[in-house]
């Protein structure tokens, strides 16, 4: 009789931690959407080329335009640095995300994901932005040959407007910093390489055009100790991604939301017009960039 008891209750306690196992599971399935899922809540991120309170700050009316456009919650997000912002799209923890040209390249090494939308300055122009080199007037620097011997400071290393852009403007002035030309430091965001310069840290700095100008209308940096010595070329303007994965219908409905906006009190932090379609294609010049410099890459993305 006892062991009939025992041989029971086993079976009993085993009916139990299957049950269990089973109800988790379908916890589990049902609170975290399957690849490819269009989820409830919508998990955007914006670049951390300044500070992110400031970013999420200026943004509040993307959030509810896009809400409103796509029927769904929106969380806007903004990593520490360019690699948590590639790992968070790499691990499925973003639906789309607005990278740097460079962190574009890095991210898409890692993840499939498709760029839609880049920002126009002017209506019916390419969506193409510049970065400058900017010095402090009090340390000498005049030109770009004046940086030799001097501390520049980049932001993210993953960055190409305070990294690859302005790197190689001043390789093309024939001054590297693998030859021992000068000297650099990262320093992480646009803002933070401005405030380097301002504050004599670095005698000058890289960063883009529409970010220092921000900068200079907030009254965050004074204009008569961060000038800016070079511009560059154009470059194709940071794009918008999505993951490949989601529904092509709803894929659609985003890019859509984005290439019909004109609301300017959503645009303003852009500093643009609207945005204009792109494919991964029109990244190819920045493609070409990176070796050009010594920089690979693959070893960026690790």
């Amino acid at each position: 009789m006892s062991k009939w008891l025992n041989r029971t209750h086993c079976v009993a306690v085993l009916a139990m931690i299957v049950t269990l196992v089973l109800a988790l599971a379908g916890c589990s399935s049902s609170s975290t959407p399957a690849r490819g899922a269009v989820p409830d809540t919508l998990r955007v991120a914006l670049l951390p080329d300044e500070n992110a309170g400031e970013v999420l700050k200026k943004n509040q009316q993307l959030k509810t335009y896009l809400e409103g456009k796509l029927g769904r919650k929106v969380e806007l997000v903004v990593t520490t640095d360019y690699s948590s912002m590639i790992e968070a799209m790499a691990h499925d923890r973003l639906e789309f995300a607005y990278f740097g040209p460079l962190s574009y390249l890095l991210a898409k090494q890692k993840s499939d994901i498709e760029p839609f939308a880049a920002l126009q300055e002017v209506k019916g122009q390419p969506p193409t932005y510049q970065s400058v080199l900017v010095a402090n007037p009090a340390s000498g620097i005049k030109t770009l040959h004046d940086v030799a011997g001097k501390t520049v400071a980049w932001g993210d290393p993953a960055s190409t407007s305070s990294h690859l852009i302005p790197k190689a403007m001043l390789a093309k002035a024939g001054l590297r910093v693998d030859h021992g030309d000068y000297q650099q430091q990262f320093v992480g965001a646009h803002d933070a390489v401005a405030l380097a310069v301002q504050n004599g840290n670095a005698q000058a700095g890289g960063l883009s055009k529409p970010i220092y100008e921000r900068l200079i209308e907030s009254g965050t940096i004074d204009r008569n100790k961060v000038v800016v010595i070079a511009e560059s070329v154009p470059y194709p303007n940071y794009p918008w991604t999505i993951q490949a994965s989601l529904p092509a219908e709803f894929k659609a409905k985003v890019r859509a939301a984005f290439l019909d906006l004109d609301d300017q009190s959503v645009l303003k932090p852009f500093k643009g017009a609207g945005f204009a379609p792109v494919t991964d294609q029109d990244y190819n010049v920045v493609r070409q960039l990176a070796p050009l410099l010594g920089i690979n890459l693959a070893d960026l993305s690790k």
